[in-house]
């Protein structure tokens, strides 16, 4: 089975659509003021942020287009070992082609290459299809929050043993 979308590693001229897609993406789920991912400033430069060590963003493209994308870093706060999701958010046409699944596989393998043991999640209520898909990975659910994102908007806290 060919797959209809392409992960890749994000490029300078990525920049603006990546943050075109956070932006109208974020909001579809009321995540969209103060203590919300939306507003950090890496949001328009997401290459740079991501070349940082051990960071990788990637993006994802259907028709050659980019329509979503996540990546991993350290966990800002916490232990060495354990490194964030950040930014994951698909276009709604990416959105039921499994790409969310083969994304979430790619950052993960990544985070154990370079040496992170746990990886840890913030969301909120109302993103129901990303909680699943955490789940369905090993991801489990915990009581607060980890080390210094900034995101007081979120209400929910997942973490895995890698």
């Amino acid at each position: 089975m060919t797959e209809s979308f392409c992960i890749r590693p994000i490029h300078f001229d990525d920049n603006a659509t990546v943050a075109a897609i956070i932006r109208a993406v974020m909001p579809e789920f009321g995540a969209c003021g103060d203590g919300f991912a939306i507003n950090d400033p890496e949001v328009d430069y997401m290459h740079r942020a991501y070349a940082a060590p051990r960071c990788a963003y990637f993006v994802v493209e259907k028709d050659g287009v980019v329509r979503g994308g996540g990546g991993i870093a350290p966990l800002e706060g916490a232990e060495q070992d354990v490194c964030e999701l950040r930014k994951m958010y698909f276009l709604p046409e990416l959105r039921g082609l499994g790409a969310g699944a083969a994304l979430l596989e790619r950052c993960l393998d990544t985070a154990r290459l370079q040496g992170f043991r746990r990886c840890y999640i913030e969301t909120l209520r109302g993103m129901d299809a990303a909680m699943r898909l955490y789940e369905r990975f090993g991801f489990n659910r915990i009581a607060d929050p980890m080390g210094a994102t900034g995101h007081r908007g979120c209400d929910r806290f997942y973490l895995l043993e890698l």
